[in-house]
């Protein structure tokens, strides 16, 4: 740590433990001690650290070509696009490396498509407050938190806030620029809120009324964070475009943007591109992913496991009202949202032996693996009340 300290960016503000190790929902620090892990890299490793089945594929993808660039195709590109278009009930994927990229894909697909339909002036898109679509200059300027605008002043032009949920406000807000509007079905860091029932089909039918894009991040929700595949489908629609990473490659670095036939024609040669993006490792593992959660009894589990685990969180809400505000979720996203700063007891928490992080300033974020199990979403409320009553 004090050689991090030395020479890292100082951008981050770490949990003072050095993680040498993992397996499921448990990992090991530098000094093995043993933490339940109940974040899995902000909803990353859903399947799990070290999964068995993403670690032979990756062995196997590693001893054979790890990368060609997008000059050339690849089998294991092929068929994540094959997956996951199949899965989302979309045409067209587009793979880069992060959440942040897969997004900046969104919002110049969204442009391109209304230049192509001949709007050139339709260039502005419709975010929420309290979003989060990544740390791109574009990417930071959609997120609906002036926090993370602070110092990046002037920030590009385009992006127009409205609270979330509110459809009346996303109404008035659609203009002669407006091209499309970016949703989170549940906005992950800004306290894991969910949008009200109903609130995504009226986007949808918005959009169409309107003729704008509508764009879905699933960034923190897909890949069977919320007991679908895509919590879009929650709503039974579709949108013109999505984006993902986090849960796509189980820890390995892959983002993509997956979109109609319509909306793809206009990404054309020369238009969009990533050296990385697609990689064949990061792919191999991310087609291992896409098969574990497209299976039914996954997605009840996770569904099943999220249902427990939030009843659990509410009676102990139930037994500290005057310090759990809130608990809420959907699946295994869930947030415990308190009536004063979270850091002390996610400190707390870790000192216990269980690691979360916050989501906003007075919201506990759970993101555990699908794999995790109940006797261990237990053991995690049992840590959570002793250090809340600490």
């Amino acid at each position: 740590m004090d050689k991090a300290k030395a020479h890292l960016l100082q951008n981050y503000k770490q949990q003072p433990i050095v993680l040498e190790r993992g397996l499921g929902s448990r990992v090991w620090d530098a000094e093995g001690r043993e933490y339940l892990d109940l974040i899995s890299g902000i909803a990353t490793c859903g399947l799990g650290h070290c999964h068995p089945e993403v670690l032979v594929a990756v062995k196997a993808q590693l001893e054979k070509l790890w990368h060609v660039s997008n000059v050339f195709f690849s089998e294991p590109q092929i068929e994540l696009a094959s997956r996951l278009t199949a899965a989302a009930g979309l045409e067209r994927a587009f793979f880069c490396n992060s959440g942040g990229e897969a997004n900046e894909a969104l919002l110049k697909l969204a442009r391109k498509v209304q230049k192509d339909r001949g709007n050139p002036d339709r260039y502005e898109v419709i975010t929420f407050d309290n979003s989060f679509h990544g740390r791109t200059l574009a990417t930071v300027t959609a997120t609906g938190q002036p926090k993370y605008h602070k110092g990046f002043e002037p920030l590009p032009a385009g992006f127009t806030h409205v609270p979330y949920g509110d459809l009346e406000a996303v109404r008035k807000a659609v203009g002669p620029h407006t091209a499309a509007i970016l949703v989170e079905p549940i906005q992950g860091e800004g306290g894991v809120r969910q949008a009200p029932p109903g609130f995504l089909k009226a986007l949808r039918a918005l959009c169409d009324e309107k003729g704008l894009l509508l764009l879905v991040d699933e960034i923190q929700t897909g890949m069977g964070r919320t007991g679908k595949v895509f919590a879009f489908q929650h709503e039974g629609i579709l949108p013109d475009a999505i984006s993902l990473a986090k849960a796509l490659g189980n820890g390995l670095p892959i983002g993509a943007m997956l979109c109609t036939e319509e909306a793809g024609k206009s990404l054309v040669p020369g238009t969009h591109g990533s050296t990385f993006g697609g990689n064949l490792v990061a792919a191999a593992a991310a087609n291992v992913v896409v098969r574990k959660v497209t299976e039914p009894q996954m997605l009840r589990d996770v569904a099943q496991k999220g249902e427990y685990f939030l009843s659990r969180l509410r009676e102990l809400q139930g037994r500290l009202p005057t310090v759990i505000k809130d608990a809420r979720g959907m699946g295994l996203l869930v947030g415990v949202e308190l009536f004063q700063d979270a850091a002390p007891f996610i400190a707390k928490c870790r000192e216990l032996g269980m690691l979360v992080n916050a989501a906003g300033e007075k919201t506990i974020r759970f993101a555990p693996a699908y794999t995790v199990a109940n006797d261990d979403l237990d053991h995690g409320v049992r840590i959570l009340e002793r250090a809340l009553k600490s």
